[in-house]
């Protein structure tokens, strides 16, 4: 290997390119204060974060084809990342980014979803523990409140809501399968200086952001 690699993945290099390219479709922070050494941690700090984005990529073009899965197209890194801030706070920044980013990451995703089998029985307690959640329409404009003086018919009905519950209960185990597979592939791979995780608390100037 040369110094032209960010990361190792299973022997084969992850290219700096690939880094460098995702990072120039993402603005920079702004540093604090306008320091220099504020501005050089940020920027330590921004290509530890992109390398990781690119990283999960590549694990995850690589599942793909374990898996049997088409190869999704080509990630375009020169285009600006969309992100929404819900992704963010759900899924932490880096796993966001790489799905935002990778289409292989979303496929891998969408794929682990579509395996998790969610019982009938925990259908029925997320409706039955949340029920603020199911108030209908009518009853969200009286303000009613759904722990008290309620009748069954300020509450859309469990067969009319078991659906949606059912695809967010899916929805949740796939991210949480996508999250163990990650940590799994994730160990395989070595870090080049100066490309490790963000949070690696081996590095003088890290912040656990994921």
């Amino acid at each position: 290997m040369t110094a032209e690699h960010a990361a190792v993945v299973r022997g084969t290099a992850v290219a700096k390119k690939r880094v460098d390219a995702l990072l120039a479709a993402v603005p920079a922070r702004d540093p604090e204060a306008g320091r220099p050494e504020a501005l050089a941690r940020a920027e330590r700090q921004r290509r530890r974060w992109a390398t990781q984005v690119v990283v999960i990529d590549e694990l995850a073009q690589r599942a793909c084809v374990e898996r049997g899965l088409k190869p999704p197209a080509e990630v375009a890194p020169d285009r600006v990342l969309a992100v929404a801030e819900t992704d963010v706070a759900d899924l932490g920044s880096i796993v966001a980014a790489a799905l935002a980013h990778s289409p292989a990451a979303r496929l891998l995703l969408a794929e682990l979803e579509g395996e998790q089998e969610v019982a009938e029985a925990a259908v029925r307690d997320y409706y039955d523990r949340n029920r603020d959640r199911f108030l209908t329409a009518e009853a969200l404009r009286r303000g009613v409140d759904p722990f008290g003086g309620v009748s069954s018919e300020d509450f859309v009905p469990y067969e009319q809501a078991r659906e949606g519950v059912a695809r967010e209960l899916r929805r949740a185990a796939g991210r949480r399968a996508f999250f163990g597979w990650l940590d799994r592939a994730k160990a395989e791979v070595v870090y080049t200086a100066g490309h490790e995780h963000p949070g690696d608390p081996t590095q003088p100037d890290h912040e656990h952001r994921h």
